[in-house]
Formats: structure tokens, sequence, C-alpha cells
């Protein structure tokens, strides 16, 4: 079948709808999800996905969505799958107010956001919009992020919902559907229900460039280095104090720029310093440590371990502990157990009309953790770009590729099942 011809696309506008919602999560917030408000989106999700047919739709309590899209072949064999994509947006630009913009038949020229004329896409700052010329772009209008990281998402898999429902020509297996919120402060899955989903596989939908799919991400650890100094009166402190926020600003100091985030790229991990607090007595420093080898992770803790260490030389009376804990792990540990999941999907982005291509995330998706939970879920293309900031894009027509790829997906698992006796 030509997804291409034979669709009618509802992407675009549940997108342009979708973003208006607000949908932030709080990382200083203990609850689950962290805002209330990414509840709205999940409800009207739900509501969408009833009115569709999709009789077991619902939202937990938690704030996530599930539903199922019913087999319709004969095969009795097919595995289960998954689609999922993440409800909220990220903390660090506002998403509130959200404007959706469409500008039609890109030609090339600087789009400039009328909200904040300061605020202007230029093809050599956004690298893809040289593959978007007759394109139709979504962005924001200058003030807010868009949202397109994951509403574009969300939008293709309810568009392919919506396809399968109304093109049983398309053949199936049973296809779970899982909206997440608090993905961006990264507790995506905390509370999925493993056993409810029951898939043999999932794919995410939250990547950038068309035709892209990842199936490698960062494995990571948490570091708390806290620094125990000495406090005197400052009127009396000479040979005595032994300030622990200078120590924390000398260990910052001295971090290798090798192995910082603004030193590194491609496959090169980092130790990244993220927040900071403390007085004379005592100071904590929170790291964050990033490599694709997980074996790695150990040596960039020590370095942080030796560089306190080389400090505290000049300072005898203070000391230091340094906690290291697991955050995630290198997805593709797991889905090199099962290729055939990543290879279905390059397979469908080819059947797309795409040339597909295999790329890492410097990063974590929430496939990361659901790999390690028993669902392995490499991550495939949205068409989201600049995430997080004013100047977030996506195109409708790499919205629809995408739709067209989870259609295809939903096919080959259904053509590649054991025939029916």
């Amino acid at each position: 079948m030509d997804f291409n011809t034979a669709l009618t696309y509802t992407a675009a506008e549940r997108f342009l709808r979708y973003v208006t919602i607000d949908t932030q999560s709080d990382p200083a917030s203990p609850t689950c999800p962290s805002t209330e408000k990414q509840k709205d989106l999940g409800r009207l999700l739900v509501a969408e996905l009833l009115e569709m047919g999709l009789t077991d739709a619902h939202l937990d309590e938690h704030g996530y969505v599930y539903a199922t899209i019913p087999a319709n072949t004969d095969k009795p064999e097919v595995p289960v799958i998954c689609f999922c994509s993440h409800m909220d947006t990220a903390p660090d630009c506002s998403g509130t107010g959200v404007k959706p913009l469409v500008h039609r038949n890109y030609n090339g020229a600087d789009i400039i956001l009328p909200d904040d004329s300061t605020q202007v896409l230029r093809m050599a700052e956004h690298p893809d919009l040289k593959n978007q010329l007759g394109n139709d772009i979504i962005t924001a209008s200058g003030t807010t992020l868009l949202g397109a990281d994951n509403k574009a998402g969300v939008a293709e898999i309810m568009d392919a919902c919506y396809q399968l429902i109304n093109h049983p020509e398309i053949k199936h297996g049973t296809i779970k559907i899982l909206f997440t919120p608090d993905e961006e402060i990264g507790r995506g899955v905390d509370k999925a229900d493993i056993e409810k989903i029951a898939a043999f596989a999932c794919y995410t939908i939250d990547g950038e460039n068309a035709g892209n799919l990842e199936n490698e991400t960062f494995s990571a650890d948490g570091a708390m280095l806290t620094i125990n100094g000495v406090s005197a009166h400052p009127g009396f402190a000479k040979g005595k104090m032994e300030s622990a926020i200078k120590i924390a600003g000398l260990i910052i100091a001295a971090l290798p720029h090798h192995l910082s985030p603004e030193g590194t790229e491609g496959m090169q991990g980092f130790v990244h310093p993220v927040d900071m607090a403390g007085h004379v007595e005592t100071a904590t420093i929170d790291f964050i440590i990033r490599d694709f080898d997980e074996d790695l992770l150990a040596n960039h803790a020590d370095v942080i371990r030796q560089i306190t260490a080389g400090v505290l030389k000049n300072f005898p009376n203070a000391s230091y502990t340094l906690e290291v804990k697991p955050q995630y792990r290198n997805m593709k540990n797991v889905l090199a157990q099962h290729p055939q999941i990543v290879d279905y999907g390059l397979e469908a982005i080819r059947r797309a009309g795409m040339e597909p291509k295999l790329c890492s995330i410097r990063g974590g998706t929430d496939g990361s953790r659901l790999s390690f939970m028993g669902l392995p879920t490499p991550n495939i293309f949205a068409g989201e770009h600049a995430f997080h900031g004013k100047q977030e894009w996506v195109s409708i027509q790499d919205m629809q590729k995408a739709v067209d790829t989870i259609l295809h997906l939903c096919s080959i698992w259904e053509e590649r099942s054991r025939l029916a006796p």
C-alpha cells in the first residue's frame, strides 16, 4: 500500500492543537506527574482515542496514557509492539501561551519569529532546513518553545492510530500505545506499567532528522561530591579556615576541557557539574557522568576523585566523599540481543521513502530505561529540531513521514511473523 497517496493525514492538525496545552514538567516537584497540567493533554488524548474506538484508552493516576489497537490479522503469532512518546515539555523554556505558526512553502530565507524579532531561524544555524525547501515549517512565535519535543511524536502516533483504524487493509498485530509524563526531568517511565503494556518491543518517536533511528544512548551515572571544610570566624580565620566553597571552586576550575560537554562530541563521554551549593563548612557539587562505554564511567568518576585529592593537598584539614549512583545504561546492550527490532525499524524507514541512518544519542530517552525494564526500545525520528528553545521547529512533511514509518513498522511485524496454519 502506498501510504503517501492513500492517506489523509491528521498529524499536523493534531499537533497545532496539542502544543497550545502547557505541559511543562517541574524537576523540583516530588509528585508524579510533576505538574498536574500534564494531565490536561492526557485527558484530551484519551478522549480522542476513545472517539476512534479504542475502548481501553485511559489516563492513570500518575499521568500515563495507555491504549490498545486490536490485531486485525489472521496470523496468530504476531508479536505485540508498542509506540511511545512523552507529553511534557522541558523546564528550560516557557511552554505557556504557545502560539504555533505555519510557514508555508519554505524557500530558504530566514524565518523571523514575529513576537521577538531577535529569534531568527537561519539555514546556517539549522542545517536540516536545507532539506525542507518547499515544505511547511511550524514554529512558535518567538517567546516560548514550540513543544515539538515531543508533541510531534504524540501527534504522529495519534495519526497512526487513526490511520490503522480507518484503513483495515493495513494488517497488523496488537499495537499498544503509551504516552508518558516527566521525560524531560528524567522520570518518564518511573511509574510505567510494563505488565499492562505487555509488549515484545517498543519504539519511542522522539528523534530529530527524518530517516534517523537511534539504537544507542549514553550510559549515565550521577555523582554527588561533598566537601567538608573548616569553619572559623572570618576576623580570626588566618591559618584556620579551609573554605569548602573555595575548594569546590578550585575543583570545578580544574576539570579538564577534553572531558567536559563543551569539549566533546560524537562518541566521547564527559563529566559535567550541574549544580553546586554550600557554605564555608560544607559544599556539594552535583555531577552527571556520561559515556557510551559503560566501563569508562568508573574512570570518569576517578577523575573527580583525583582532582579533589589534588586540591585537598593544600587544605590538610578538609575532607571529601563522593557518592556515585547509576542513572541509566546504553540501550544498545539490550537491543543487540533482539536485532530484528532495529532491522524492522530501518526497513520501515526505507519503505517510507527515506534512506535510514542509524545514530547514537548523546543523551538518554525513555527507551533507555524501558529497554532495561524488559521492553527493548529504539528511538525513531519525529522531525523535531532545536529542542528546548524558542527556535524549535518541525516540518509537516517530516511528521507525515514519521506516520508512514509507524504504519510500515506495523505491517512489517505482521509480515515477518509465523504464518497461520
